[in-house]
């Protein structure tokens, strides 16, 4: 149900590629001013926009196999959703607007808000209450709540990202597709009066990804790479099921790690058919 006149930016992680390194999630703080706590320990509170996950197939050695899954912000359009790869291709003729993210649409501040223009789920800290209800929301984890202030080292906060304002004790924060990257590009196109091309906007995470695992570009734009992985028979989102109808997209060509990322929406429906025609 995606506009298809829109630009929807999205990103593709190829799990069979990814390490584990953490490269990933080092860059985005790096990008992103995030900042490191005391006790680092306590992962309730500390502060990851791209957390990597480990999971194994649940065998022992010497059939054990290992899959990371990094995991940022998945950008959710929300309303239904279709086969995965296909779901971009989708619209609704009686509904103008896109649907919103569940996060969107339980704040009361308008803190997080969904660009129309790019498909990007927006954060705006000093609009935050600190109710956390997106956080509550959020079925990715993927947001997080600043329940301190961040001790940045004597002569750090020198170092910082002029491009993105450190967030404050209080309020909500979380993976934003490094926005002002495509800002800086946007800006540049428009003096060079051209567009923005797909390496001219390009997130932290994929660049510093050593394995080249991410891959980042618009998901309707027949030209760029993301368009023609997301095709792919082995491409699948996590928690397919609850048509979140995320933009960031996973790949692989093993069926236990597919299986283990709820994707599998035709066996869900045959279970449901089942269970509403049987009474089991």
């Amino acid at each position: 149900m995606w506009n298809k006149d829109k630009i929807r930016f999205g990103m593709v992680i190829d799990l069979d590629k990814c390490t584990g390194c953490g490269a990933c999630s080092v860059a985005c703080m790096s990008e992103n001013n995030i900042g490191v706590l005391h006790d680092e320990t306590d992962k309730i509170r500390s502060i990851t926009w791209l957390r990597v996950y480990q999971i194994d197939n649940g065998k022992s050695f010497p059939d054990t196999e290992v899959a990371f899954i990094p995991r940022p912000c998945m950008h959710c359009q929300g309303g239904k959703s279709g086969t995965p790869g296909q779901a971009f291709f989708q619209e609704d003729p009686l509904v103008d607007a896109e649907a919103h993210p569940p996060c969107v649409s339980v704040c009361p501040a308008t803190a997080t808000d969904y660009d129309e223009e790019t498909g990007i789920v927006s954060q705006i800290p000093t609009r935050c209450i600190g109710c956390r209800y997106c956080v509550a929301a959020c079925p990715y984890h993927a947001r997080y709540f600043n329940w301190y202030d961040v001790p940045w080292p004597k002569g750090t906060p020198r170092a910082l990202s002029p491009f993105v304002s450190p967030r404050m004790r209080g309020v909500v924060e979380k993976c934003t597709f490094c926005y002002q990257r495509y800002q800086r590009a946007r800006n540049k196109a428009l003096v060079d009066g051209s567009e923005v091309g797909e390496m001219d906007y390009q997130t932290a995470c994929t660049e510093a990804c050593p394995s080249g695992a991410i891959t980042f570009g618009q998901l309707q734009n027949p030209e760029h790479k993301v368009h023609k992985l997301i095709s792919s028979e082995h491409t699948f989102r996590l928690l397919e099921s609850l048509h979140t109808d995320p933009k960031v997209y996973y790949m692989s060509k093993r069926e236990w790690v597919r299986k283990m990322a709820d994707n599998y929406v035709t066996r869900h429906k045959k279970l449901a058919k089942a269970a509403a025609g049987g009474g089991h």
